[in-house]
């Protein structure tokens, strides 16, 4: 998908960019840069689009981006908000992937670093106790020396690469070839997506957004994205609902129905397709995983 060129300006005085983001400050367009990206979710939730990922993201999620990889995350509204106490925040580290120099980069001790920025460029999404401590480090070096901040960026990709504690994000057939789409089209189809997925939406409303009939529009889709707009659509309801399944006041029934889903069996139905979980399942096992991590 064509994506914005969008440019780290690192202060003349540091080699890498890092910052803290709040509230509006995190909302981005689907956007791609050439310096790798670490990325730690503070406190928001969300659908994230990471190559051709649709899916749900949290607090506690860490990501790693590798070089020129599309992306964008859209927030809930309620963590946008300055007057609330729990605007969303994020960390966000910005590093080209030859940092350190070749020479450095070509000594055999740093190879897994290699291996790793290399595999980055699918999106890597980091768990259990690698997560936890790369989100430790990644806030640390907010208050940190300049040359302190640079040890501990090469620290936290080591620990990732040392434990391969991490999944892929974004499917092995994912061209990150970012200038063959037309960007207003595939945005605009998006943000209408993101703003009605809770809808009913008809596929030639969708077309009718850029001008096309509706089988010239599932061709053109597909073609851009190696999915059917269907499958796009049912993996952003799922995502959604996925959140929405980790907020307790929902019953499963609710989740269905905020989602789009006007036959709850079909919602169960499209949710275990794309999780391999039931809603009730995946509720419970991320419960269960709370629990562990508060007893640790």
């Amino acid at each position: 998908m064509k994506a914005t060129l969008k440019k780290a300006t690192p202060n003349p005085e540091h080699s890498f960019n890092i910052h803290k983001d709040i509230g509006h400050a995190i909302l981005s367009a689907w956007h791609y840069h050439p310096e790798c990206e670490l990325l730690v979710v503070k406190r928001t939730y969300g659908t994230c689009l990471i190559g051709d990922y649709v899916g749900p993201f949290k607090n506690g999620d860490v990501f790693l981006f590798g070089s020129n990889l599309p992306h964008t995350f859209r927030c809930e509204q309620e963590y946008l908000e300055s007057d609330t106490d729990k605007i969303g925040e994020t960390i966000v580290v910005l590093f080209q992937n030859n940092i350190w120099g070749d020479t450095f980069l070509s000594l055999p001790e740093i190879s897994p670093i290699v291996k790793l920025l290399h595999t980055s460029k699918l999106g890597l999404r980091l768990k259990g106790a690698t997560r936890r401590k790369v989100g430790k480090i990644a806030e640390e070096m907010l208050h940190e020396s300049p040359a302190r901040k640079l040890i501990s960026l090469l620290s936290a990709l080591e620990i990732i690469a040392a434990t391969k504690e991490y999944e892929i994000i974004s499917s092995n057939g994912f061209n990150p070839e970012v200038n063959s789409i037309d960007q207003n089209r595939i945005n605009t189809i998006f943000e209408y997506t993101f703003n009605n997925y809770h809808k009913k939406v008809a596929l030639e409303d969708v077309a009718e957004l850029i001008n096309m009939g509706k089988h010239s529009f599932c061709r053109y889709f597909k073609s851009k994205t190696k999915k059917t707009y269907i499958q796009f659509l049912m993996e952003v309801r799922i995502g959604n609902a996925c959140r929405l399944l980790l907020e307790e006041e929902f019953n499963m029934t609710e989740v269905g129905y905020a989602c789009g889903y006007n036959n709850i069996s079909h919602f169960y139905h499209q949710f275990k397709a794309l999780t391999k979980k039931n809603p009730m399942d995946y509720r419970s096992n991320y419960i269960k995983t709370e629990e562990r991590k508060f007893a640790e």
